[in-house]
Parts: C-alpha cells; sequence; structure tokens
C-alpha cells in the first residue's frame, strides 16, 4: 500500500477529490474550532474562507508536492489560515493549541473521502487517504511557520511602540520641546530619540530642543556620539539643541573617554535648559523666591 503514498497518479486523484467535495468540506470546516471562533459574525464567511484553502490543497496536490511546504499553492494558504492563526495568536492561545486546531481539520475531508468510495477499505483510498494525511501535515507545518514570523514581527511591532513610549517629546513652551531620556540606550532606542526629536522640531517648529539625560545611569562612547549626531541633525533643521542632565559622574565618565562635547551646550538641569531656550527667546526669567522671603 505504501507504493501509492507520493504517486503523482494518487495526488492528482486527491486534488480531483478535493475540487469535488470543496462545497462539502468547506461546510464541515466551517463548524470546527479554528474556522468557528474566528468568523464569529457570519458562517458564509467561514465557509468561502474554507473554499479558499481547498483550492489551494487542490493545486498543491496537482504538482504532487505534497511535503513541500515552498509549494506555490501554499502561498494563498498562508494568507488565509495565516491571518486566522494570528488572530487565534492574539487571543492568547499558544502555538501547539494553534497546530492542534489546523491538525482538526483532516478528519471531516477525511471521512468524506471514504464516504466517496465504493469500498472504503481498498488500497486506492487507503492511499489517497495517507496522501491527504501527508497534505495536511504539511498544512500544519506551513500555518506554524506563518504564525510564528507573525509571532516575531507583532513582538517587534510591540517593542518599537514600547520605544516610542518610552521616548516621549514634550512641548515644554512655543517653539521648545524636550525629550526627557530614562534608563539604559541602546541603538534601536536612540534612533527612536533621533526620529522622534525631528519630527516634533517640524510638527511644533521648535527654535529649541531639549535632550534631558538625568535618568541615564551611564553614557558610554556610543551614547556620547549618538548625542552629538542628534545635536548636528538638530540644527540641520534649524533648531538649536541643549543637553541638561549631566550628572558628575557621567561628566567625569565623559572626560576619561575623551570626548568632546565642546560645541554642545549643556545645562545641569532641564530647569536650566528651559531657562536657557526662553531667554534666547528674549524672555525674562526670574529665579523662584526663597522660603521665608517676604516682601520689604
Amino acid at each position: 500500500m505504501a507504493q501509492y503514498d507520493t504517486t503523482p497518479e494518487v495526488a492528482r486523484e486527491l486534488g480531483a477529490f478535493l475540487e469535488r467535495r470543496r462545497e462539502q468540506i468547506a461546510q464541515r470546516w466551517a463548524d470546527t474550532a479554528l474556522f468557528r471562533t474566528v468568523f464569529t459574525v457570519s458562517r458564509d464567511e467561514a465557509v468561502e474562507a474554507g473554499k479558499a484553502v481547498l483550492d489551494a490543497l487542490a493545486e498543491v496536490a496537482r504538482t504532487g508536492r505534497l511535503e513541500d511546504t515552498g509549494a506555490p499553492g501554499f502561498a494563498a494558504v498562508r494568507e488565509q489560515l495565516g491571518r486566522m492563526a494570528a488572530a487565534r495568536s492574539r487571543a492568547g492561545l499558544g502555538a501547539s493549541r494553534i497546530a492542534g486546531e489546523v491538525a482538526g481539520l483532516r478528519e471531516p475531508a477525511v471521512a468524506l473521502l471514504r464516504a466517496d468510495s465504493e469500498d472504503p477499505a481498498d488500497e486506492r483510498t487507503h492511499a489517497c487517504a495517507l496522501a491527504l494525511t501527508l497534505l495536511m501535515g504539511t498544512l500544519r507545518l506551513v500555518v506554524m511557520e506563518t504564525t510564528v514570523g507573525a509571532g516575531g514581527e507583532l513582538i517587534a511591532r510591540q517593542r518599537q511602540q514600547l520605544l516610542e513610549v518610552a521616548t516621549p517629546v514634550i512641548k515644554l513652551w512655543e517653539g521648545v520641546v524636550a525629550v526627557p531620556l530614562i534608563g539604559t540606550l541602546d541603538s534601536a532606542r536612540t534612533q527612536v530619540v533621533m526620529e522622534s526629536l525631528l519630527e516634533a522640531i517640524v510638527d511644533q517648529r521648535a527654535r529649541y530642543a531639549i535632550l534631558d539625560i538625568t535618568g541615564v545611569p551611564t553614557v558610554d562612547t556610543f551614547v556620547a556620539q549618538h548625542l552629538m549626531k542628534t545635536v548636528a541633525a538638530a540644527r540641520l533643521m534649524g533648531a538649536e539643541c541643549i543637553v541638561s542632565g549631566i550628572r558628575p559622574a557621567i561628566a567625569q565618565t565623559i572626560v576619561h573617554l575623551g570626548i568632546d562635547l565642546g560645541t554642545i551646550i549643556t545645562r545641569a538641569g532641564l530647569a536650566d535648559a528651559l531657562a536657557y531656550a526662553l531667554t534666547r527667546q528674549g524672555m525674562v526669567v526670574s529665579p523662584p523666591p526663597r522660603a521665608g522671603a517676604g516682601p520689604r
């Protein structure tokens, strides 16, 4: 019986069966967990989605490439079932659960295949059933590959969103924006800092931009170089950049590293940087009255 497992004739016969029983299989698939929980509003939509998958599987079967996840016919499967698996993943299901739901699509198809045969126990039917099992196993691999890829893209998007949230650009005054940096700076985050600040300079028509590094624990050569690049980029956009919050320990580190920040305007804190920016715009900034000091 094994001689029928992957023969082109059996594969073509399987493809013909999938085309012939397309409607019936799709109707049964619409009631499985994978389709039912994704298409909750319209069962007809679930049936149409099932037909699209069956058309793709029939195409793969006709080519005889039952074990090839790269077969052209699987492109439509990646698009359709990939979206469904991604929806299940976002709902909190693990990869093993999704794989189990995809595997659950095999039984309704096999049952119809055997019902189609005059003798469900003959070798030909058994060979087609084995070929269908092989095809569904490959389908499962395709869906899992797509799910893992989609999961990676989702993680990357979430990481980018977290970076943007962790690097807000604040409008302090008309024409003055600031980026309060907190935590360690890596290559990805420093890139977000530069992009976010430059966008804010354009959107707010800012003339002054403050980079406050009070919350940055350490400054190394990489961070210092990035600060200098950000300052240079801000200047090209027509804004003057001020770096505030350089603590004594960080100042010593910068000196020991031999990094020259002489061309960068620095201030002790964010308030001092804001006062500088306001003064440069012709405003008078008075220090707050000392505690206990009253009018004379």
